[in-house]
């Protein structure tokens, strides 16, 4: 996108505007900030909260809060300013003039970074429409070059098209073309998900806030090398990988994206996208960084993307999909914390204390998932073929055969089994769809 140099020293800005309503505190919210500059590679010289008591339309800071930026970026010789909020795009352009500096906000911010991970075509599809339309916002003479004029058709001449209007119209000739890929990339993928329903292995996604160590306990789970960091943003495209549980002889593991508050308008439709594996999951694990002051805030958020999804009934809170949460990085934890947390964790088997790094506990969260996958079961009665040998392989595989005995002859005149296999009522239906 070329909009942001790796190595490059910025100076963050975190405005807390009076009278709006955060999801956390300002300082957290300028540690995350500070984190998603780091997860791209820029070196934060300097970090602080600019309190906001009134936004101004041209630039949202105040004039003697701009020199305070202005003297910070001299002193540790800042050619970034990275606005942790929604700027317009004549206060960027305006912030430019005045810092004599690149200035980027939030939203650009972590475009850069979705640019730089997307790994597969839908991910690099997703985020060049994000930044397109992003881009598309910012042509408000930002540039002198933008405002002259092309000549215009037929023989009397006329106004013409300005500059501003040609790429406009460039940026959303390109948009079109990008949502027909997208729309093409979607329908295979909806074809994909409708071919694993109709596979017998059960699917358990794990979702979370950003760093929470999904992949860490993807990787732990699976053996699989997905890239695990201590970066906001790690891993950005789903990953699926199988496993075996106790009970359950296969089940796909699916990791997804890392969630975020106050994410971009421009990729909301691009992370939703690649959330909708978690629609088809038979078990979601809600990966939380417990170590973390603000783990309560980001759970909220978490559960509001999973409303979104219409996984949650906004209103009851009621999932329509059995949740467990898996309290990761219980090992940085002190022992009166453990102790104060542990003793909320054992009244609520929904709840599973671990950590991915050392491996603790990570028995206790199988034995768990195992238990949700086979529970309702019952025991099933069925007369079949002895040639009929998948469905019999089948049963074996994915039930308790309990009882297989000889059933007699068939109609054809061939053999017969009748077993009694304990079924969940999903594996049930599995079965029936053989």
């Amino acid at each position: 996108m070329g909009e942001v140099t790796r190595g490059a020293r910025a100076l963050v800005a975190c405005p807390d505007i009076r009278g709006r309503a955060y999801s956390v505190d300002a300082e957290s919210r300028l540690e995350e900030a500070c984190s998603l500059a780091l997860a791209i590679g820029i070196e934060v010289a300097e970090g602080f909260v600019v309190p906001v008591r009134e936004v101004r339309p041209g630039t949202l800071f105040g004039e003697g809060q701009i020199e305070r930026i202005e003297t910070v970026c001299l002193q540790h010789e800042a050619e970034l300013v990275i606005v942790d909020g929604s700027l317009s795009a004549i206060q960027q352009r305006n912030l430019e003039q005045r810092l004599k500096r690149k200035v980027i906000d939030r939203t650009g911010l972590i475009l850069e970074i979705f640019g730089e991970r997307a790994a597969t075509a839908e991910g690099r599809l997703q985020v060049e429409l994000a930044h397109l339309d992003y881009q598309q916002s910012r042509l408000v003479r930002s540039w002198t070059h933008l405002e002259r004029q092309r000549g215009g058709f037929g023989f009397l001449g006329g106004p013409g098209e300005t500059q501003i209007e040609a790429d406009r119209r460039m940026i959303r000739a390109r948009m079109g073309r990008l949502r027909k890929e997208l729309d093409q990339v979607r329908r295979t993928r909806s074809l994909h998900r409708e071919r694993r329903g109709k596979a017998p292995w059960p699917v358990i996604a794990l979702v979370g806030y950003t760093n929470a160590g999904k992949s860490t306990l993807f990787n732990r789970l699976t053996g699989a090398g997905v890239m695990a960091e201590d970066l906001l943003f790690a891993t950005l495209d789903p990953t699926m990988r199988a496993i075996r549980l106790p009970g359950v002889e296969k089940a796909i593991l699916s990791d997804t994206v890392g969630f975020i508050s106050d994410l971009p308008t421009q990729l909301v439709a691009a992370f939703r996208a690649t959330l909708e594996e978690v629609t088809a999951a038979d078990v979601i694990v809600h990966v939380r960084d417990i170590a973390n002051p603000a783990s309560g805030a980001q759970k909220k958020q978490v559960l509001d993307v999973l409303a979104d999804l219409g996984v949650i009934d906004g209103e009851g809170g009621v999932s329509s999909i059995p949740i467990i949460e898996a309290w990761n990085k219980w090992d940085l934890l002190g022992d009166e914390r453990k102790a104060e947390l542990g003793a909320l964790a054992a009244d609520d088997a929904a709840i599973v204390p671990l950590s991915a790094a050392t491996g603790e506990g990570i028995d206790h969260l199988l034995a768990r998932l195992d238990a949700m996958l086979t529970d309702g079961a019952q025991v099933h009665s069925f007369i079949i073929s002895a040639r009929d040998g998948q469905k019999i392989a089948w049963l074996h595989a994915h039930g308790d055969v309990l009882v297989e005995e000889d059933a007699g002859e068939g109609p054809d005149g061939g053999p017969q089994w009748r077993l009694d296999v304990r079924l969940t009522p999903r594996e049930l239906g599995r079965f029936a769809a053989l």
